[in-house]
């Protein structure tokens, strides 16, 4: 995208149209020598918005900087639903215009009160405690990370579809008790409101554009954000990092927002799915050389709310290659064979993180031989746990896990 000596407005506006601008809005539009927008915005305007009406393209990411450049010179506003900057076009244009060298100054936005907003209000929720989705690319799979008992939360629905979506997700977690509120056209003439458990309601003839309110119930089983989920949240075949040696490693690798992990030997994939449940911004590459584990890794991320982890199947150190830069790395087996932990370290910014566990007397002398070299912490956990021993109760032990954590220099 080129700079636009005309500069680019961009427009929030709701279902109440063109009565529900404001004078600012107005004038901008009214102004413009061209306006871009969905066929549903663009069909709001009156006939005294005399600029050339463009639909988006579809798909649209990949055609905004040519479209854009299009029309460079003339003034261009942006129709956009609600808040612009709010999982909206605004802030598409405001990234593009960074990574393209344009000056955020040349961008304008006008907002409207989000649907958020609005559910909010019509709702009596403070919007500080409330958690926000937005389903309108994301699968409905990331609700589970923000299903607890009696939060709230506002879904923002791709289709007339999501509410019944969202609706079966709850009941399959146990939550059928939860309330459901599907507020649609909100701001509009024909704004609705349908409340029901979430087990129950019926959910046919919804409106395609609506907020779907989710008041939790108590049924469900608790999913807590903490390290060191239950090992039977896991479908596993027996490779998996159990849950008090998880929580330590997790506790060594220190999920940031934002950060990207390698988890390199991700059996399960509890390391990484743990990871990336820390924080929504956080983000994650499986790394599996089996494909029938890189399955499972995929439907128990599903499962537990972060659809988005990526799997590649593949053997280190080979399977690393091309991978995003991490920021941490997380080995889980595989520190015994040649170039591992050789690629992981290379792999690795100055004050990236790398752990790695052992179990068995030949994974622990690599890590104390890479412990001799690089330093760091060498941390050994043994766990306990009671188990029935006749008619009576003993201790049965774990193998013991040796973690090596050190920081890149």
């Amino acid at each position: 995208m080129t700079d636009n000596p005309a500069g680019l407005t961009v427009v929030g506006i709701g279902a109440d149209g063109w009565a529900g601008l404001s004078g600012t809005a107005t004038a901008a539009l009214k102004a413009a020598d061209v306006i871009l927008g969905g066929d549903r915005q663009l069909a709001l305007l009156p006939a005294e918005v005399t600029g050339e009406r463009v639909p988006w393209p579809s798909p649209l990411l990949p055609a905004l900087p040519g479209l854009l450049d299009e029309h460079r010179g003339r003034r261009i506003a942006v129709l956009a639903s609600g808040d612009p900057m709010f999982h909206g076009i605004g802030a598409t244009l405001s990234r593009l215009a960074t990574t393209q060298g344009t000056t955020a100054e040349t961008l304008r936005v006008i907002p409207h009160p989000s649907s958020v907003s609005l559910a909010a209000a019509r709702l009596g929720w403070p919007l500080a405690d409330v958690d926000v989705l937005s389903l309108v690319s994301a699968p409905v799979e990331e609700l589970h990370l923000l299903v607890h008992p009696g939060r709230r939360i506002l879904v923002l629905s791709r289709d007339a579809g999501t509410p019944a979506l969202v609706a079966e997700l709850l009941t399959g977690r146990g939550y059928g008790d939860s309330t459901l509120t599907v507020l649609a056209q909100l701001g509009g003439e024909r704004e609705t409101t349908r409340t029901g458990p979430a087990a129950s309601l019926d959910l046919t003839g919804v409106d395609p554009l609506n907020v779907v309110a989710v008041e939790c119930g108590r049924g469900g089983a608790a999913r807590p954000l903490t390290p060191g989920l239950p090992d039977d949240a896991y479908d596993s075949d027996g490779q998996l990092t159990k849950r008090e040696v998880r929580a330590v490693t997790l506790a060594l690798l220190g999920p940031q927002p934002g950060e990207l992990l390698w988890d390199v030997g991700a059996g399960s994939g509890s390391i990484a799915i743990e990871w990336m449940r820390s924080h929504r911004a956080c983000r994650a590459v499986a790394v599996e050389s089996s494909p029938e584990r890189a399955g499972r890794v995929e439907a128990n991320a599903a499962a537990l709310g972060v659809p988005k982890l990526k799997v590649v199947v593949g053997r280190a150190p080979g399977g690393l290659a091309g991978l995003p830069a991490p920021d941490v790395v997380f080995i889980g087996g595989g520190v015994t064979r040649d170039g591992v932990v050789e690629a992981a370290w290379e792999a690795l910014p100055a004050g990236g993180r790398l752990v790695a566990n052992a179990v068995t007397l030949e994974s622990e002398a690599v890590l104390a031989a890479w412990y001799a070299k690089l330093g760091g912490e060498l941390t050994r956990v043994a766990v306990n746990r009671a188990s029935p021993v006749g008619g009576f109760t003993g201790w049965r032990a774990m193998m013991p896990v040796t973690i090596w954590s050190v920081v890149k220099p």
